[in-house]
């Protein structure tokens, strides 16, 4: 288990002089964007993680819009960007933890427990008047070794079993429109997975990007997640779904195991059945 929290400070980072920092900005409407950002400037030292290119796996259109990567490509790409056994990470992005979190939870994904987040993201090391840099500096190879499958995952099936075997409980990322069916702009049917409870990640967030403090999350996590059954997150992608983990972990509650395919997945096959509202029943 890792002995560092979930979170790290501008302040904190900036202190360290051994890390290992990922910057993992990107753009759902402009794939491109995220790197562009990251040549116009960046933390020091920082190497640059693309969602699709990295962090995603191959779509089939039946897996959703970001299944996870191969795992084999990308332990051998963070090797290539210097990441030992031992290596302290920390990721960051500029769109709320969303990105970074994917990347925290990849990296344990892979039996890598040494990571954080940069709480607040570029932002709040800008906040605190530190400099960007435009150098893409090399690392020697690193050594890490991946350990397939250290945080367990659930599949549309077991997904669709608990429809009617209730063991789990479903909480989805969304923003509450696209959770009723509302504006959905970037998967083709709108709507969620019967059962689920609706927590937008913003949520999680404090008006100046920052988590919220531990008990204020946990407080609200368990006044919303009011059953004790364990938690399967999703959210569009499996990306935004990451960041309630996040904050599950640093509210100390059992964070729950992410549903990789989320709603893009799910709702590819329109035998599978969709809600428009969190008082729909369930049925088949």
């Amino acid at each position: 288990m890792s002995t560092l929290t979930p979170l790290i400070s501008a302040q904190a980072l900036h202190a360290l002089q051994d890390v290992l920092i990922l910057d993992c900005r990107f753009d759902l409407t402009n794939p491109y964007a995220g790197e562009q950002a990251y040549r116009s400037g960046h933390i020091p030292h920082a190497r640059y993680l693309d969602l699709e290119k990295e962090l995603s796996g191959a779509k089939t259109g039946k897996n959703g819009r970001h299944p996870l990567p191969n795992p084999i490509h990308l332990s051998n790409t963070l090797r290539q960007l210097g990441l030992n056994k031992n290596t302290h990470v920390v990721a960051y992005d500029d769109q709320e933890s969303i990105f970074a979190a994917r990347t925290w939870w990849l990296l344990r994904w892979l039996g890598h427990s040494q990571v954080q987040v940069l709480d607040g993201g570029l932002s709040a090391w800008l906040q605190a008047d530190y400099p960007l840099s435009l150098a893409v500096l090399p690392k020697p190879l690193g050594n890490f070794q991946e350990k397939q499958n250290s945080v367990p995952t659930v599949d549309t099936a077991l997904v669709l079993n608990n429809l009617h075997h209730q063991t789990w409980q479903l909480l989805d990322a969304r923003a509450p429109d696209r959770f009723q069916g509302k504006n959905e702009t970037l998967d083709p049917v709108g709507g969620h997975i019967p059962g689920a409870y609706n927590r937008h990640f913003r949520n999680n967030l404090r008006a100046n990007g920052c988590f919220k403090s531990a008990v204020q999350l946990y407080d609200e996590f368990t006044q919303q997640l009011t059953s004790t059954l364990p938690v399967i997150h999703q959210c569009g992608s499996g990306v935004s779904a990451c960041q309630n983990l996040l904050a599950m972990e640093i509210a100390g509650l059992p964070s729950g195991v992410l549903y990789p395919g989320s709603w893009g997945e799910w709702c590819s096959d329109p035998q599978r059945p969709i809600s428009l509202t969190s008082t729909d029943s369930i049925s088949i």
